[in-house]
């Protein structure tokens, strides 16, 4: 869960620090006080768009941190990615300069905007305040029940194989177009991948030949320096070896009288044993060394003629293996190409790949539409749309990256009606509040420990109000609910209240929150029931909804 938010410079913030708690909590406060710059500033942190016009006015850069508890998988992603820390938990930062150059931290750790929202993915679930507006749109319709139902890994696959046929089949088309240029290509590949098949460099190949060639290049001073070396260890008038095993003998008699010369005679017998096993290894690197002028010349001609051709192809000469690689690649796809027959025939196989995939896709969103269907419907009841019901219609058309259907929910507000497109029949109201039943069922089915609604009750007063409130606080039981209101009905359930205000200094306005006691909670209450002017009959109302 989110335990700490800290705030500097961020638009009208100038420094804020706060501490949450598990349940249910909200933020209220007056219009453009601020509310839903908290969200704004958080979503930067969990590796949102940000640019220079978040910094407020006059400050260098805004900066913004959030501390949360890591869930187990959350802490193996940190693992995986080296973010790791030793408490156990993650702090998230990002700072963004007033000329728009941004920076992303993980525990302490550079990392990148990417990586924020990944990992931020697995934390924070936000809908926002103009969600209802998305669920007008075909696309955020498809993609809402595709996560509902844990689909999207399908669906990219989907998506994955209908681009690789389709790349195919645009293949197909223009060498239809084109076979001429097919055919020049074909036969420029082919001359480059023979001149690489004929000069046959194996990997690695390069190193070797290389150090081969400092050897037997520097073959007469390798011997010279290893003979001289043997001569002066064991084999001159007065070798190293003798010198010292001499040394030890005496000094093994002498240690009988002295024992105090036995650490002397300790360190020398190793030393003894180490100069023999050096007269071993210089006696056999000599016996295979040897000056070999026939072989220094082709190994001088094949260096010659492998850096020629890496010349020839614009790259390092170790690298020349990997290049006959790709050409040969090439080659034979384009000679698969060049077959009209044949590449008809790969394009029906990876079609029929993709409709294989997709069908299983449409399978599994029928389903899924079919339960997330009955699970909003029963939703709607509590929301004052009695006899309502809402349903998701999967559409057949033409083979798509997105599959075979088009997603089109459907709602009919009250009983006895035909279900129509929920564009076109659900008023500002009822998609505000379809909206939130769909919020509300979806962030119960997901395991992200914070779900931040931000003014999604808009639209949404009276009764429904409360039962709102009641569906967020029986949220917050399971999960960390964080939500921005206007409603003292949702307020009034909340387990923590945060209060938003504006404040002026030296000529700028200001954004301060602070967290609400039960006194305080009262005039606030008060004040979003009854306007500024608070009375004893609004102060009495906002009583009675904190106590209910």
């Amino acid at each position: 869960m989110l335990r700490t938010l800290t705030i500097r410079d961020f638009v009208i913030v100038d420094a804020i620090e706060l501490e949450f708690a598990r349940g249910f909590s909200v933020f209220t406060g007056e219009t453009g006080a601020g509310k839903s710059i908290l969200i704004d500033a958080l979503a930067l942190a969990l590796g949102g768009r940000g640019d220079p016009s978040v910094v407020r006015e006059g400050a260098a850069k805004a900066d913004v941190s959030a501390d949360f508890t890591a869930t187990p998988e959350v802490q193996a992603w940190l693992e995986e990615h080296e973010f790791a820390d030793e408490h156990g938990g993650v702090l998230l930062r990002r700072v963004i300069d007033n000329a728009g150059r941004s920076k992303a931290y993980i525990n302490g750790s550079a990392a990148t905007a990417g990586q924020l929202r990944e990992v931020g993915e697995m934390l924070v679930d936000i809908h926002g305040q103009h969600a209802h507006q998305s669920l007008m749109k075909a696309d955020a319709q498809r993609q809402l029940l595709d996560s509902q139902a844990g689909l999207l890994d399908q669906a990219r696959e989907v998506a994955a194989a209908h681009r690789t046929w389709r790349a195919l089949a645009r293949q197909r088309e223009q060498f239809e177009q084109d076979a001429r240029n097919v055919l020049l290509e074909r036969e420029r590949l082919e001359w480059q991948v023979a001149e690489l098949q004929k000069l046959s460099v194996k990997p690695g190949e390069w190193a070797e030949i290389s150090t081969e060639h400092s050897r037997l290049s520097h073959a007469a001073a390798l011997i010279g320096g290893a003979q001289e070396a043997l001569g002066v260890i064991s084999e001159s008038e007065s070798p190293i070896l003798s010198q010292l095993s001499s040394i030890t003998q005496k000094l093994g008699k002498l240690v009988d009288v002295d024992t105090a010369l036995k650490p002397v005679l300790d360190a020398l017998e190793p030393a003894q044993i180490q100069l023999q096993e050096a007269v071993y290894a210089l006696n056999d690197y000599l016996g295979r060394v040897e000056l070999d002028p026939a072989r220094l010349q082709e190994v001088e001609e094949r260096l010659e003629a492998i850096h020629s051709s890496a010349r020839k192809f614009h790259v390092q000469p170790d690298e020349l293996p990997e290049e006959y690689r790709k050409l040969s690649e090439q080659l034979k796809q384009l000679a698969d190409a060049s077959d009209l027959d044949a590449l008809r025939a790969q394009e029906d196989k990876l079609q029929a790949a993709y409709l294989s995939q997709a069908q299983k896709l449409s399978k599994a969103r029928a389903k899924a539409a079919t339960a997330l269907g009955e699970a909003v419907t029963a939703a709607m009841q509590d929301l004052s749309m009695a006899g309502g019901r809402f349903e998701i219609a999967l559409n057949v058309g033409e083979p798509a990256a997105y599959g075979l259907e088009q997603v089109e929910f459907l709602v009919a507000g009250h009983a006895g009606v035909a279900p129509r497109a929920l564009a076109k029949v659900a008023s500002g109201g009822e998609l505000a509040r379809i909206s939130l039943a769909i919020s509300v069922i979806a962030s119960a089915a997901t395991t992200v420990p914070t779900l931040i609604f931000d003014e999604v009750d808009s639209g949404i007063g009276g009764a429904v109000a409360e039962v709102v409130g009641r569906l967020l606080k029986r949220l917050g039981q399971e999960r960390q609910v964080l939500c921005v209101t206007h409603l003292p009905q949702v307020a009034s359930q909340a387990n923590q209240h945060y209060q938003v205000k504006k404040r002026s200094e030296g000529g700028k306005t200001l954004s301060d929150i602070d967290g609400l006691d039960a006194k305080a909670r009262v005039e606030e209450i008060a004040r979003m029931l009854g306007g500024l002017e608070i009375t004893a009959t609004t102060r009495k109302h906002a009583r009675e909804l904190l106590a209910s």
